[in-house]
């Protein structure tokens, strides 16, 4: 079969399992159903006469010549939508860029960022969404995204093993922080011992999936007493607010801790440190996504104090 007789249907399909990383979640974000995406996907490989996605047991991942179908498939369905949007009227978005961002860096870093870009560059359009760092790793790769946030934790490998490698720039690096109740004892110092941090309450991510665990001080010598679970990072500080339990916290998120919480270092121990990357594809960046890039690197010089 002709490649050229594809539908867009397909390539949109294709694109979004690229992106979402399995079969479900991508139905879910198209308003399909399973099989329907399945569907597609047979349909699309069937007429590339390869496999377009390796199926694996934690979702799937694109194939060589599914790189290179997602890769095209995105420089046409990006021009099919300017055409829509010329046909209806509608003006071309000049300068738009498309981030992805981590929650944590949602609450100052972002909006810090994109106040100090109307001021300098007004024409630039960004279009941003929340996710995981494996989330905005798979959607840089999809093309639906052109500048991602991620986040990167010791041994600081690269955030995923394709090629070609990310363009990768380390905006902040610092040390992990902990989340203190104003009123409990261990606030009472200007930092925590690791020592301090046996037999205290936590509040922590969601109990499934790779974030089980985020909330916790890592490498503790029990199993931690979770108290609470919440996926927002602002929810987890309130909850410190009211006494609730202690939480780990990135530095930047210093400037965002509601009243009734201090964050502190913790002494002890292995320096645990967190960096935050600016990522994107290698390809040489359009100028809006430059002037956005830029924004970031300035506001993370000022929206990560030392702990």
């Amino acid at each position: 079969m002709d490649f050229r007789d594809v539908s867009l249907t397909a390539l949109r399909v294709l694109r979004a399992v690229a992106e979402q990383g399995t079969f479900t979640a991508a139905a879910a974000s198209l308003g399909y159903t399973q099989s329907a995406v399945s569907r597609q996907i047979a349909s699309i490989e069937r007429i590339a006469g390869s496999e377009l996605l390796e199926r694996r047991r934690d979702g799937v991942r694109l194939t060589a010549a599914g790189r290179v179908v997602v890769r095209r498939a995105t420089l046409v369905l990006d021009e099919i939508d300017a055409t829509a949007r010329e046909l209806s009227g509608l003006p071309a978005p000049g300068g738009t860029v498309r981030l992805g961002w981590l929650p944590s860096a949602g609450t100052t870093l972002v909006p810090r960022a994109l106040a100090a870009l109307r001021r300098s560059d007004p024409h630039v359009h960004v279009i941003s969404r929340e996710g995981t760092t494996p989330a905005l790793v798979r959607a840089l790769r999809a093309g639906s995204i052109d500048l991602a946030l991620l986040a990167s934790a010791p041994p600081f490998r690269a955030p995923d093993d394709e090629s070609p490698p990310l363009a990768l720039q380390t905006l902040t690096e610092r040390a992990l922080c902990l989340a203190v109740p104003a009123a409990h004892p261990l606030a009472r110092g200007d930092f925590v011992d690791v020592a301090d941090l046996r037999g205290q309450q936590w509040i922590a991510g969601p109990p499934s999936g790779p974030d089980r665990l985020m909330g916790v001080w890592p490498g503790l010598d029990e199993r931690p007493e979770i108290v609470h679970t919440a996926r927002d990072w602002l929810a987890k500080l309130h909850l410190v607010a009211a006494g609730c339990g202690l939480t780990t916290v990135p530095a930047a998120l210093a400037a965002a801790a509601p009243p009734g919480v201090r964050i502190l270092a913790v002494h002890g121990g292995p320096q645990e440190q967190r960096r935050l990357l600016l990522a994107r594809l290698p390809q040489p960046p359009a100028e809006a996504v430059v002037r956005l890039a830029a924004a970031l690197r300035g506001a993370a010089l000022g929206t990560a104090p030392e702990p």
